[in-house]
């Protein structure tokens, strides 16, 4: 109860949505950007995408803080967050106003100590890409029905479990042989490069499951260590590394022949179904039944065709019989009718001798009669008929022109009907000449 005394002092009175705005406002200017670590405890996601949970101190201390991731930045998130996960959080500190509740606002998340190892993953990915241990090409295809399949794995852990139950499940029929061998910590990779070669040298399984549960970056490091990456990616029998959830992606899994999202999924790649197998079978068994049932209606169908034919000789002889007496016509007609086609080709290639002597006697007669004409035309004779003369200096040379004649000369005159002796008492150029 406040009384009059202060009512009426000149102190502020808060409204409540005005307290909280002011400490909301308070603490986003002192905690505008945060990292925190912790434990995830009651992680949720609704369905409009946001994510809900509460962080708080892994030593068990009873201090927490609820927290919001919203959509947008849990759409960034590269592994799935669960319960007990150490994480680091960067986000601002604010106050849900419907409850005045102190609230962390994640805008990012990673696993607790990912940065160094996450370079170091990148780092040595990088190296051995470029050395060849993760290229397509080298992948080997996994044997179609495996006898017997091995297992490298911790006894201990439920990767074995989900494994042998998978293939029990699946394929009954084939043959499990667990190469035993640490997951975590310092002995892991000695251990699991050993198991690898000891499965190697024996030789006794047609393909190897290379698989252990979900865990941190922390606890899968072992599948990333170089020794075992070369391991599985040398290795002479074909192997499935199944390691983590589907989210995780070990160095391993890319070295291997073929990754499976989870131990049972690598258990279910590596061997067929056999339920699928017998229904396969007996597709095929249907299917040569069915085949079989064809081919012997055919020679069912062939045999009673003969038969027929074996039951009436009868008739065979006496298709053989009109075959012969036709053949023998053919062979009684031929002569006459080779000698008559013969006959009809000499009477169409007689006139053709006399058809061809003709023609060419008329095309030589025209020939004879064009040279003819040309050398009538050449004729000197034609053309002193027209009038010309031709002179000439008395000895049979020719006159061609005014300036071989002086006068006094005494040339001949040759027309058409004789000829003349003349002498020349003038010479009179032409202007042209």
């Amino acid at each position: 109860m406040i009384d009059g005394r202060e009512a009426a002092s000149n102190r502020r009175i808060w409204g409540v949505a005005g307290l909280v705005e002011a400490i909301s406002q308070s603490l986003a200017e002192r905690f505008s950007v945060v990292v925190v670590g912790g434990e995830i405890s009651g992680f949720t996601r609704a369905a409009s995408g946001h994510c809900y949970f509460t962080i708080k101190d892994a030593d068990g201390q009873a201090a927490s803080l609820r927290c919001a991731m919203f959509r947008r930045a849990a759409a960034m998130l590269d592994f799935s967050p669960a319960d007990g996960a150490l994480v680091e959080l960067r986000g601002r500190v604010a106050v849900y106003e419907p409850r005045g509740e102190l609230q962390f606002v994640v805008e990012a998340m990673r696993r607790a100590g990912a940065g160094t190892l996450y370079e170091q993953f990148l780092k040595l990915r990088a190296r051995l890409a470029a050395e060849g241990l993760f290229d397509a090409d080298a992948k080997r295809p996994l044997p179609v029905l495996p006898r017997r399949i091995g297992v490298v794995t911790s006894t201990a852990g439920a990767a074995l479990h989900d494994v042998l139950t998978a293939l029990a499940r699946r394929a009954p029929q084939v043959e499990v042989i667990v190469y035993p061998s640490p997951v975590q910590g310092a002995e892991a990779p000695p251990a699991l490069v050993n198991a690898l070669r000891t499965a190697n040298e024996r030789a006794e399984v047609d393909v190897l499951l290379l698989v252990r549960g979900g865990g941190s970056l922390e606890d899968l490091w072992a599948f990333n260590d170089e020794r075992v990456v070369r391991a599985v990616a040398t290795s002479a029998l074909p192997i499935v590394c199944g390691v983590g959830h589907e989210t995780d992606v070990t160095l391993s899994d890319l070295a291997a022949d073929l990754r499976a999202p989870t131990p049972t999924a690598a258990a279910e790649l590596a061997a067929p179904s056999r339920e699928a197998l017998l229904q396969q079978l007996a597709g095929l068994e249907r299917a040569l039944a069915l085949r079989l049932e064809h081919r012997l209606q055919s020679v069912g169908q062939r045999l009673d065709r003969l038969a027929l034919r074996l039951s009436r000789p009868s008739d065979a002889l006496a298709r053989q019989r009109r075959l012969l007496d036709l053949l023998a016509q053919r062979a009684a007609a031929a002569p006459g009718r080779h000698i008559e086609l013969q006959r009809q080709r000499l009477a169409h290639l007689a006139p053709r001798p006399a058809r061809a002597l003709a023609e060419t006697l008329r095309r030589q007669a025209a020939r004879l009669d064009s040279l003819q004409a040309r050398l009538q035309a050449l004729d000197p004779q034609h053309v002193l008929a027209r009038g010309y003369a031709w002179l000439d200096d008395g000895q049979g040379g020719a006159i061609t022109s005014v300036h071989a004649l002086l006068p006094g000369h005494e040339v001949r005159a040759v027309l058409a009907d004789g000829s003349a002796d003349l002498r020349v008492l003038g010479v009179l150029p032409s202007r042209q000449g």
